[in-house]
Formats: structure tokens, sequence, C-alpha cells
């Protein structure tokens, strides 16, 4: 009998057992004089006994029963305890005739067991007893290790929502009693059967059903507890429209569904805690398909294991798409069989996703279903949401108002079924814009009827037309273009965000009464999912319904670029206006968001505030805009400019990228000349030789090439180094091409022939950077060992090793007069060394911080050292000394460059500003302010009158050297600026930004070619 028992019933029988136990002892006690000492000793041991399950009782139908409840140690040794006390009332209890006999007043109980016999069953009792403290102990433990697990589990990253039991999803439907049999038996039976691929393809048209077939799935699996996970994809709410989140929450959900997971993801957060940073096949591999098959040997691992991915298409990167559908097919677990639904529309990516993962998949498309079931399943539907709507208004109005029995009529349920086919969202919206309460059910269902008589338009426009153009009728044509005007600005953006908001904060994004967006959202319950509370987010109900609303030409159509721009503007409206240092009125800076009280932030930076922080580079990378002060932007590129150039003879403008391409451009006219295409990684860094008749790319792929600017015709590949080449540079006299690599190397190669000439072989870590001294006869390169060495260019010869520095070195300058080397390192210290004898003739300390640029004056006489301290220093390149403490820059300096005539030094900081010093008085002479963001380069013009300097907030400003008046603001980039550099005519200005683009511009008119 015990052994059908389980834990919570085992329990609760011991307990009983144990009283009725008790109850014969103190009747033996009575009756029984010859074995007093026996009976004492037993009735303790059962008390004893009965109040340790009595305890656990209390503990299993606490709140950790249920853990409580899984434990074998626990249920054996209360099981093995339940069986002495059943052979303990047997043997106790008196039979039939001794029990008349008592009744008599004979004493007829005789003690049932020998001395020997009831030790025994008192030591048997004590051991269950201590087992089950055992047990109790070890639960104990594991509980306390679960809670460890979910501590850490709860720290992953998850897109709220996407799980298809949600409160995001909770409202959706599932689908109705006998409809889409025969499909959800199919896909049951791939499920369970052993040998059937790993992944199904079900797809078909928008509209379709496909999110209600995956909802039904994943209940019905999660009901026969082998459902994983579950990721419902929705473009248009952040973390559901990709892949940032993706993996954490599948493994989130797969270790709360399966117990014998969480401990091997947790170990995978454990040993690597920055894993969700990490590429998604990485991700995928520790968090997913290790822990899956780590837990093959637990008991409690199902044999299958379904994972459901809906609405794939709305993934918005196509080659995330791709890179997916490619990890789930190289997914191969013995056990459990992991099962992979994933749904879509028959979109371009997922098609050529599967294209390139024949023979692991099998598929069902939607929209090939013969029309007959689909009739069927819309038609059910249709019947069952009539019935609904028929008895719900029926229960609030009176006899005479109340819609007949038979309402609406089999004829008209056969009409909305042959217009709905095979759209399920059709049926379903018409459903909803029918039971709108405000409104007579009758008169909305005449409504639709009679569009849909009239309607030529596409299905999508039958679903939608009909309950946008409700509310244009009958109004005046002021109305009509009112109400169109105030849809497209509201429900336009709604469709448009980038993450869902409420209607208060909507309104203060777009600056308009919340009561006009209630009014204009009033009538479109059936396409939008709008709460009761203003707070509460709006949301779209079918991603069709954004689709009909940007692509179809109707009154309602919506220019999805002009939204992007106006909800940019909006958000930087918002910034400019409510955006102050300390927003939150926090006591000291640096304290943890977790220490701050929600209200607190939600009252400082409330939502239509977070939303424009968060989102106006989302709107503002999908407007395109002709700026009037660019003179070129030099578009092409598809990655992100590494390096920007101009020809010595200032003609042409080289760019190199991240795309793995360099381009030549005319720098008057802005076109492209030339795309350089060969290097397999990104190009670091690209030079001109100084007849400008040569450019050299370095690239990530190890190798520099060398190309013929005339004809854009690869002259030389150079190769041979065995990493990334970090920094390339001409020789002053053009003959020759110097390359520092990751690989330790320097290499001299014939800028002719392509020849290695020299390989400079001796550094033990990166060489970052490199240069020839003025007369092309020397080379100095710095390394992350600390160290600088010089060259011999002709012999490769190393003359000098100039060792002193106590950290990475990551930059080396010859004086103009090839005399010195000066060098900056992270040490906080500039080293200037003798060029000829190497000695180190100078150690400049002063700076508190890393030192992160240096520079000579061009009379060799000066160094200038700028510092993440905030200070620029001026330093004497023969005494060593001092002269300049320029402080004033109110956190680190970027750069720092001399004018051409040695006179004024220009500094650019994370401040936002460039000052201006006059090198002989000791002190600024200007600050130049109006940047917004941290300025990363400034240069001077090579006449000394201007100034250019360079910003993450987008922007070159180009400033009057002597008045330290803004000339210009040359604005037209779309995020940060990373490089700035005059012409050696002073005439133009190049720029490189981040946005993937090169601009050229004019430095009198701030005009961009």
């Amino acid at each position: 009998m015990a052994e059908a028992l389980g834990v919570v019933s085992s329990v609760i029988a011991v307990v009983d057992l144990s009283a009725k136990v008790l109850s014969l002892c103190l009747q033996y006690s009575r009756d029984v004089k010859n074995a007093k000492d026996d009976i004492e000793r037993l009735r303790r041991e059962v008390a004893d006994f009965g109040a340790i399950t009595k305890r656990v009782q209390h503990l299993v139908e606490g709140r950790r029963g249920q853990d409580l409840e899984a434990s074998r140690q626990l249920d054996s040794a209360i099981k093995d305890g339940h069986s002495r006390l059943e052979e303990l009332a047997q043997k106790l209890e008196p039979s039939k005739r001794k029990k008349a006999m008592s009744r008599l007043g004979i004493r007829a109980l005789r003690w049932p067991f020998e001395g020997k016999d009831i030790e025994g069953t008192i030591q048997h009792l004590a051991r269950c007893r201590g087992n089950i403290l055992f047990a109790l102990n070890l639960d104990q433990i594991s509980i306390l290790q679960n809670v460890d697990h979910r501590t850490a589990l709860n720290q992953l990253p998850i897109a709220d929502g996407a799980s298809f039991d949600s409160h995001g999803e909770e409202h959706n439907p599932t689908c109705l009693q006998n409809t889409r049999v025969e499909l959800l038996k199919n896909i049951n039976n791939w499920i369970d059967d052993p040998n059937s691929k790993p992944i199904y393809w079900l797809n078909g048209m928008a509209g379709t059903g496909k999110s209600t077939i995956s909802r039904t799935i994943a209940q019905m699996r999660h009901d026969r507890r082998d459902l994983g996970a579950s990721f419902f994809f929705k473009r248009g709410e952040i973390d559901r429209g990709n892949l940032a989140k993706f993996v954490p929450t599948l493994a989130r959900q797969l270790a709360w569904s399966m117990s014998g997971v969480a401990l091997f993801v947790k170990k995978a957060i454990d040993a690597d805690p920055d894993i969700v940073g990490k590429a998604v096949r990485e991700q995928f591999e520790k968090l997913i398909r290790e822990p899956l098959s780590k837990a093959a040997a637990m008991p409690s691992t199902p044999f299958s294991v379904v994972m459901i991915i809906d609405a794939l298409d709305e993934c918005e990167r196509e080659a995330d798409i791709r890179s997916l559908v490619n990890i789930f097919s190289q997914t191969q677990i013995r056990r459990p069989r992991l099962k992979v639904l994933l749904t879509s529309r028959p979109e371009l990516p997922v098609r050529l996703g599967f294209g390139e993962i024949q023979g692991t998949y099998q598929y069902f498309v939607l929209h090939e279903i013969p029309v007959q079931t689909v009739e069927h399943d819309i038609s059910a539907f249709l019947a069952h949401e009539f019935r609904k709507i028929r008895d719900s208004f029926n229960m609030t109005v009176g006899d005479e108002r109340k819609l007949p029995s038979d309402w609406p009529g089999q004829q008209t349920l056969q009409d909305l079924t042959q217009m709905a086919v095979p759209l399920f969202i059709f049926a379903m919206t018409i459903c909803r814009f029918i039971s709108d309460r405000r409104w007579n059910p009758q008169t909305r269902l005449q409504k639709v009827l009679d569009q849909g008589n009239k309607s030529q338009g596409s299905q999508l426009d039958q679903t939608y037309g009909p309950i946008l153009r409700s509310q244009i009728t009958e109004v005046s044509q002021a109305d009509r273009e009112e109400i169109i005007k105030d849809f497209r600005e509201i429900v336009g953006s709604i469709v448009t965000l980038a993450s869902p908001l409420s209607v208060t904060a909507l309104s203060r994004l777009l600056d308009v009464s919340p009561d006009v967006v209630d009014e204009r959202l009033e009538v479109l319950h059936s396409v939008l999912s709008i709460p009761l509370k203003r707070t509460l987010p709006v949301r779209l109900l079918h991603l069709s319904f954004r689709d009909y609303l940007v692509t179809e030409k109707s009154d309602f159509w919506v220019d999805e670029r002009l939204t992007h721009r106006n909800l940019a503007k909006h958000c930087l409206r918002l910034m400019r206006g409510a955006l102050r240092e300390n927003i939150c009125g926090l006591s000291f800076p640096g304290m943890r968001r977790s220490v701050v009280a929600g209200a607190r932030l939600e009252e400082g930076i409330p939502p239509h505030l977070q939303y424009a922080c968060m989102y106006w580079v989302d709107h503002q990378t999908k407007v395109i805009e002709d700026w009037d002060a660019c003179l070129w932007t030099l578009e092409g590129h598809s990655a992100g400019t590494t390096s920007v150039v101009f020809s010595h003879d200032s003609t042409m403008v080289a760019s190199a990228s991240e795309d793995k391409t360099v381009r030549i451009w005319d720098a008057k006219t802005g076109k492209c000349e030339h795309v350089l295409e060969g290097h397999g990684s990104w190009v670091n860094s690209v030079v001109f030789s100084h007849d400008s008749t040569r450019v050299a790319s370095a690239s990530r792929d190890r190798s520099v090439w060398i190309w013929d600017t005339e004809t854009g015709k690869c002259e030389r590949v150079l190769k041979g180094h065995g990493s990334w080449v970090n920094s390339v540079v001409f020789s002053h006299d053009s003959t020759l091409v110097a390359s520092a690599s990751k690989d330790r190397s320097v290499r001299i190669w014939d800028a002719k022939t392509g020849k290695c000439e020299r390989m400079l072989e001796g550094h033990s870590d990166i060489v970052y950077s490199v240069v020839f001294s003025r007369d092309s006869t020397m080379v100095a390169s710095a390394s992350e060992d600390k160290t600088v060495r010089i060259w011999d260019a002709k012999t490769g010869k190393c003359e000098h090793v100039l060792k002193g520095h106590s950290r990475s070195v990551d930059s080396a300058a010859f004086s103009h007069d090839s005399t010195r080397v000066a060098s900056a390192s992270y040490d906080q210290t500039v080293r200037i060394w003798d060029a000829e004898t190497v000695k180190c003739e100078h150690v400049l300390e002063g700076h508190g911080s890393w030192v992160n640029s240096v520079v000579f004056s061009h009379d060799s006489t000066r160094v200038a050292s700028a510092s993440r301290d905030r200070s620029v220093r001026i330093w004497d390149t023969e005494t060593g000394k001092c002269e300049r403490v320029l402080k004033g820059h109110g956190s680190w300096v970027n750069s720092v460059v001399f004018s051409h005539d040695s006179t004024r030094v220009a500094s650019a900081s994370k401040d936002k500003t460039v000052r201006i010093w006059d090198t002989e008085a000791r002190r600024c002479e200007d600050v130049l302010e109006g940047h917004r963001d941290w300025i990363k380069s400034v240069v001077f013009s090579h006449d000394s009158t201007l100034i250019a300097s360079a910003s993450n907030d987008k922007t070159v400003r180009i400033w009057d050297a002597k008045t330290g008046k803004c000339e210009r603001v040359l604005k037209g980039h779309g995020s940060w600026v990373n490089s700035v550099v005059f012409s050696h005519d002073s005439t133009l200005v190049a720029s490189a930004s981040k946005d993937k683009t090169v601009r050229i511009w004019d430095a009198k008119t701030g005009k961009c070619e």
C-alpha cells in the first residue's frame, strides 16, 4: 500500500497511524502489568516519530513543499516508517473476542512482543526518524542550491512578452475546438516521432493564423510537459524584434521548465559572466545546447524538448534570420531530442535560410491548405464569435432591442466566410469591429457587408479599409482632412515606434493633448490594443495593420520616412528641453540604479523622455536628409569609416573602411573615382605617397596593398604579416612603405616593386604605430611591450631599443629635424630620446594619468602632450623642463596639435570644448565652445589661420584661430565624427565618421562639396 503513496499522502498516513499506535499503547499500559517499560519506550518512540512526521507535513504543505515532494530520500524514509507502523498497528490491534471481554471488565489483553522483538522495532523506528531528518537536511541544501540557481537565472536579460504564456500574449487566441484538426495532429505527430526532422517550418501569408497555431501547440506541449521554451517575435517591440535577448530568454525558460538544465546554465554563466554579450552562436552553444546535452543523464529530463519560434520574419536583421535557421539545423542532440517549430511568412531572408539547410526540416504551407478546410475553420470561428457578440449584447438591452436567436443568419455567415478566406485575421478583425459595445452590432455588421460588396482592393484593404473609412463617413471636408492628419500623426507614430508607448507618454512625445489621442484611438479598438488606463502601452494587434498603412495607397497611407523624421525631431526637442545634470536629484554621483526608488527614476526620467533618449538614433538613421552646409557627402562604404586622408596635392581624398575597401574620391567634385577592393577584412589605415601617385592601405587581413591613384589598379599586395596591420606610412621620399602589425613586427617594403625589403623583428607584443624620420633614413615603432625601437630604414637593423616606459607605448613621433624621438605611454610619462645616440634625454613627468597624444612643434624646440588628467603640458626639448601646464579642461584631453608657426597649441577634450593656448604667454586665448559631445580630433590648417574640430555630436566646427570665433558648423554626419584633416593648401576639410561616410567641405564657405 505504501508504495503507491506520494510524499504528501504518505506523511498524512504516517501521522494518522502514529496517533492510532499511541492510542493502542495507552490501552495496553492500562491493561498489561508485566510489560510497562517496553510499552512506555515504544510509546515515546512512536510519539517522537509522529512529531517529526507532523513537522514534515507542515513543510510539505508550505511554500517549498514542491521541492520536498520531489525528494526520493525523504519519500523512502517515510514509506519505511509507514510500513513498520502498519505492522505495529496490526499486532497491537486486539481481536474482536478480546475487545468484547474488555468491555465486560475482563482483562484479556496480552503484550504481543518479546523483549528482543520490541527492541528491534524501537531501533527501526529510530533509524527511520534519523533518515527523515537526514533527508530534510539534504533537501534544505538542495533548496538553497535551487535558490542560488534561480538567482543566477534571474540575472539573464530576457525579452518581456516573448513567451507564449506571457502577459503580452495572454489575450491572443488559440485554435477553437474542432478547427485546424489535421494540421495540429500533423505537428504533434512530428514532435512525437523519434525519426522526424529536427525543424518544422510552418509558413503562410500574413493573417493566415500562424501565431494562433503556435500558441495552441505551445499550450498543448506545455500540458504534456515537454515544452522547453517559446519566443514570439514582434517587430516594433525592441527586445522582440531582434536577437539581443533571444538566447537568454530561451535559456531561462528551459532552465525553469527542466530542473536538470538549470545547474548547467548556471555553470555556463559562472564560467563566462559576459556570455550574454557574445555572438549568438556562442550563446546558443553555451546556454542551450551544452546544458541540454549534459542534462540528458538526469531522470527528470524528457525524451524530447520542443522549442517554438513564432514570426521569424519579424526579426529585423536579415542576416540574423539566416543565422538562426542555420544554428537550429546544426544542433544535433540525441537526448533530449530538440524539436523546433518555426513559423514565418515566406519572406526572402527566411527562404534563403532554409535553402541553405536542405534535408534538415519538413515544412507546411498554410495558404496551400485545401479551401474547403480553411472555409470550415473560419466558418466555425465566425459562428462561435457571433454567438458571443449576440449573447453579450442581449444581456445588456431590453427585449425590444435584442438580436434574434439565429442572428446573423446562416447566409450572412457564409458571405463573411467567403470574404475572409484564406485570412483568419480578416475574421478576427471584423469580429472585434462588430463587437464594439458603443455601437449596435447589426449596424456595424451592415457596414462590413456594404464595404465588402463595393471593395475591389486587396484583401488587407477589405480587412482594414471599412474600419478606417468609418471615421470619415458623413463628415465635412474640413473635418475629414483634420481626422486624416491626426490619424497620420498619432496612429502613424504608433506603427512606427521602436517600442510601444502609453497614451500619456505618446501625447508628451508628440506634443499633442492626451484627449486628442484618446479621441482618435476611440474607434480603433478592432486594430489596436488600447488599455483603459492611459499609463499602459498601446499595441498593434497584428503586424499586417502596419503593413497595410505603409504600403497601401489609401487615404490613410502613412509616409514611413516622414514619420521617422518627425519622431526624431520630437525626441530631440524633448531631450533639449528636459535633460540636465543630476536629473533625478541624487544625493551623490555614482549611485547604483538598484538603490534608487523606481518612483524617483520615473519622476526624473518619465517614459516619454526615456523613449527619446533611447530611440532618437533609431529614427534619425531611417531619415534621408539634405544638409545645405555640407559640400559633399561621400557615400558608398557599407560599414564604418576608419581613416581619411588628403593627398599632398589636395586633389584627392582616400578613405578606409570596415567594409574591407578603400575609396578614392575627387576632392573637388566628391565623385568616387575608384573603389579599391581586395582586402579580406577591415582596412585600418590608408596613406598617400608624398607625390600623390600611390595609396597604401593596411588591413586586419594581415596585408598591405599599394594602389595606383590614377587607375585604381592594385600594383602590389604586400603579404607577410601574421596578424592585423595597425599602421602604414610612406617614407617622405615615397620610395618605401613601413607597416606595423599585431604580429609584433614592422616590415619595410619597396613601394615600387612590393618586395619586402626588411622584416624588423624584436618587439615582444603588438606594434601600434610606425613613423619615418623626415629624412627617411630611420623608422621608429611603438609597442605594447613598453618599448620604442629605432631601425635603419636601409638595412633593417635595429639600431636602438628605447627602454624605460613601464606600460604600453601607444605612439612615437620624430621631431621635424629628425634629431629626436618622443614617446607617449600609459605610464603617465613622455620620454624624449636622442635619435642618434638613443639616450633618454628627458623623462617628462607630471601628468596624473595616461598620456594620449604627443607632438613636436614645427621648429622642433618643444613637445606638447595631452593626458587623461585634463591637462596639456608644453616641454622644452633641450632641457626637458615643463614650460607650461595648460589647465582648464573639465575632462580627458584626447588630442593636441601645434600651429605651423609653433606659437599656439590647440587641444580637444571629452568636455566638449577646444581650447587655444598661447605657448609663450602661458594662457588660454580662447575656449571654443559649441560642441555637445566629446571632441575626438583637432587640427590646424597649414596656414595656421583656421582650426577644425571633430566631435561625437556628429559635427565638424571650423574656428578662426586668431579670434576663436566659430566660423562654420558643418552638419550632415549621422554619427560620431572620428577624424578631421585639412588639405595641404588649407582650402578643404575632410571628415570621417562612424556613419560610414567621408565628407569634404569648403573650408571658407562651410559648404559640402
